[in-house]
């Protein structure tokens, strides 16, 4: 018995570095796919998403995160800008240090500041806010609602503590049909999306138990 214990004990790293390679592996095939799709098509894309403001229902002055976006990810500021007509109270993701965002207010003719990796946010003097409702970037998804973002774990920290304090924010991932993979090898501790944003539509998916 101890034997067998010590087996999967020696297995898990194993198991942990390859489920890590493969997530390179996909996430860089994903992003390749999207970094070959025509910019003028992804603005339109862009646009049409925003149209899905209409369907996510939100009370007036719930706080809403979105993003800036860097590189060829879905302009979300478009949507973002029609949740706010809706009474949404916006926030952008602001980088601490290695491993810790907070999310702070976004108000209409606040200066923004650099924020790194091509991507802009309020400043120090701008309040931190606790979204109820997550516009998540990634780098791919699959059918089950599992994510890869970019490595770093800033979502999956930022929510953990979210939950750690009783919040449950919606999570509405903001992608591209083209970042779609077969399976994402995922961990029991990864967050799994309850829905997804493309130019196809707004789904959304069972949570596991």
């Amino acid at each position: 018995m101890t034997g067998e214990r010590n087996s999967r004990a020696r297995r898990k790293p194993v198991e942990v570095a390859l489920h890590a390679q493969l997530k390179k592996q996909l996430r860089q095939e994903a992003l390749a796919r999207r970094d070959a799709l025509d910019a003028v098509w992804r603005i339109a894309a862009s646009l049409a998403m925003a149209e899905t403001a209409s369907v996510i229902d939100i009370e007036p002055g719930t706080v809403v995160s979105g993003f800036w976006p860097m590189r060829s990810e879905v302009d979300v500021r478009p949507l973002m800008f029609a949740l706010r007509e809706k009474g949404a109270r916006l926030c952008l993701p602001a980088i601490l240090d290695k491993t810790t965002i907070v999310f702070r207010e976004l108000v209409r003719g606040a200066p923004l500041i650099d924020m790194g990796f091509g991507t802009a946010g309020p400043g120090e003097e701008a309040d931190v806010l606790e979204p109820a409702l997550m516009l998540m970037p990634l780098a791919a998804f699959d059918a089950r609602g599992h994510r890869i973002g970019y490595g770093a774990g800033y979502y999956d920290r930022a929510i953990d503590r979210l939950h750690c304090r009783n919040l449950t924010p919606r999570l509405i991932g903001i992608a591209f049909d083209c970042q779609l993979v077969p399976e994402v090898p995922n961990q029991d501790h990864d967050v799994q999306l309850e829905e997804i944003l493309t130019e196809s539509g707004l789904r959304g998916f069972p949570l596991a138990l």
